[in-house]
């Protein structure tokens, strides 16, 4: 009877087959860190910890996102922290910048590196939720044996990135369990949960970030994260990278100005009638803060009460 193979054993296999690179992802992340970052899977290293400089140098890069992030955290914390879960939030270098867990856990995840100052880099400590979900830009599920790492392999994780306001990953939300009876189905509902919570996360930090602008959720994405920024004139500011993405535009498009029409390709008539639309919308503007008073519209608007008939006439608005 062929002897089992080791955790280690499997993944030196595993790694060196570049097929099987090609066919999953969790051995593709074993290649890197056997081939590129030179780790071993055998070795029982702990997470390395930051300097404490460093850790604050990181929290204060994060201060705004943390903000941001709070109240969603302890929403997900509330819903899942009291079954054997502790949720962490690490920065894009993979520095677990904060934490939550109930205290009876908080051994076993301090005794694993689930804890702050602790670095969950892919390069760091191998096939894991929070470096492998920083280092693909994509939700993960990393799943006990599926670590790199033998020491870690008592771990189950969920684990979505965070992206910035400019569509950049700059986050990694993660949900772990050294729980040894999670199963694909329980790992499903802790993935989905993670990905939303940090969809929410994202509209939460672009909205911030453009705080005087309009918000308009795409509609054709389903999914909340799809927003953009216009500015008084309908010009884009800004897209999150579900915008980016369904839309097919980029910075350079958004820097030369893009409207938001023709971005959302909304119907429009000929590019002549544009200027017809806008007066059309204005006068309806002073229309609705004047009460329907035509008198009263017409001085807001700075012309005759006679012209303002001639204009209500031309463009049929009752």
């Amino acid at each position: 009877m062929p002897q089992e193979l080791s955790h280690s054993d499997l993944v030196y296999s595993t790694a060196r087959q570049a097929s099987a690179a090609v066919m999953s992802p969790v051995a593709a992340s074993w290649s890197r860190c056997l081939n590129l970052y030179r780790l071993q899977p055998e070795a029982g290293a702990k997470p390395v910890q930051v300097e404490e400089a460093r850790f604050r140098e990181a929290r204060q890069k994060m201060e705004r996102l943390i903000g941001n992030a709070t109240d969603e955290v302890d929403r997900l914390y509330q819903m899942i922290g009291r079954s054997g879960c502790c949720i962490v939030l690490a920065d894009a270098e993979g520095i677990v910048v904060d934490r939550r867990g109930a205290p009876g856990d908080d051994s076993d995840f301090h005794r694993l590196g689930l804890w702050q100052q602790n670095v969950w880099s892919e390069a760091s400590a191998g096939t894991n939720g929070i470096g492998t979900a920083l280092a693909d830009e994509r939700a993960v599920i990393i799943h006990r044996d599926q670590h790199f790492m033998s020491a870690n392999i008592g771990l189950s994780c969920a684990t979505a990135p965070i992206r910035d306001h400019l569509g950049r990953v700059t986050a990694a939300l993660d949900v772990s369990t050294c729980r040894n009876d999670v199963n694909d189905m329980t790992l499903a509902v802790l993935s989905q949960a993670v990905r939303d919570a940090a969809a929410r996360v994202e509209c939460n930090l672009f909205r911030s970030a453009y705080a005087g602008a309009r918000i308009v959720v795409v509609p054709q994405v389903n999914t909340i994260a799809a927003l953009v920024a216009v500015d008084g004139d309908d010009i884009i500011l800004g897209a999150t990278r579900a915008a980016r993405v369904a839309l097919k535009i980029d910075d350079q498009m958004i820097a030369q100005g893009l409207p938001a029409a023709d971005a959302l390709r909304e119907t429009r008539g000929e590019p002549s009638g544009d200027l017809e639309d806008a007066e059309r919308a204005a006068i309806r503007r002073v229309l609705s803060r004047a009460q329907g008073n035509v008198s009263l519209a017409a001085q807001m608007l700075g012309i005759s009460r006679a012209t303002l008939h001639r204009k209500l006439k031309r463009f049929q608005i009752q």
